[in-house]
């Protein structure tokens, strides 16, 4: 299960899922998550040698997973969150990096200067704030001519996510929690929109799409009873669909997007 929440208190039981999620013991679980890490650590290190200014920030950072990576990539990076408790969290790996700036800013309703960075990473956010469409042009606003865009948002009616609210429901969360034997936390997934949906809120925004993906299957039952060959089978039928319509049932949506040049 899925394990974002909008829930920000300093040393909370989430921030620590989130730098443990890509070890989890449950095959699946580790899966889902090291996928969508690997795809964006790759569209990092493709696309932001060709970005104008060396410049990258990323919004909803979490446990900081990304933030190395875009140093390795850019000379200068940004975090920014709606939270100053979440920024707190990541406070000693600011600590470490002299080329990170923390900033507190609502990707809503921003208060970023347009054509501030060459290269902006929004991994998992969008589905939680109330107006994702409106994020996407802040992303688009505050991108310079020719920036690129790396987004990765589930997709509405994903196994995970159809899943995830029958997981909650009263009597059956603690069974799922006793199954894995690991937290598993509300989703807060408020804002969760199909592919087509979220592929014409990215032509409205402006952006021209440079890479799409989809990745991310899970099947229930299998995941949490088949143990590693289980996960295994998922992963094969996976690959087997992800050229099909059936890839709707992913449970992530990734793209590299574009600001056109003036």
């Amino acid at each position: 299960m899925d394990i974002r929440s909008d829930t920000a208190i300093a040393s909370n039981p989430l921030f620590e899922l989130q730098q443990t999620l890509y070890s989890s013991s449950n095959y699946t679980r580790r899966r889902l998550h090291q996928t969508r890490l690997q795809w964006v650590t790759k569209a990092i290190a493709t696309h932001a040698p060709a970005i104008p200014a060396s410049s990258a920030l990323e919004y909803g950072p979490g446990s900081g997973i990304y933030l190395p990576i875009l140093a390795q990539h850019c000379a200068e990076v940004t975090a920014a969150d709606i939270e100053q408790a979440y920024l707190s969290q990541i406070q000693p790996l600011a600590n470490e990096m002299k080329r990170l700036k923390l900033v507190v800013d609502d990707i809503q309703d921003s208060g970023i200067e347009d054509n501030s960075f060459g290269l902006v990473l929004c991994s998992e956010v969008l589905e939680h704030v109330p107006d994702p469409e409106r994020s996407l042009k802040t992303l688009y606003r505050i991108l310079k001519p020719g920036g690129i865009a790396i987004v990765t948002t589930p997709q509405r009616y994903s196994l995970m996510e159809l899943s995830c609210k029958v997981a909650f429901l009263p009597g059956i969360i603690q069974l799922v929690r006793r199954i894995y034997r690991e937290p598993v936390l509300p989703t807060g997934h408020i804002s969760l929109r199909t592919h087509s949906a979220f592929n014409a809120a990215i032509e409205d925004s402006g952006f021209v799409f440079v890479e799409h993906r989809k990745f991310g299957l899970y099947l229930p039952v299998l995941a949490e009873f088949g143990r590693d060959w289980g996960g295994r089978v998922i992963e094969a039928l996976e690959d087997r669909l992800s050229k099909t319509p059936l890839n709707q049932l992913f449970w992530t949506q990734a793209y590299v997007l574009r600001k056109p040049r003036a």
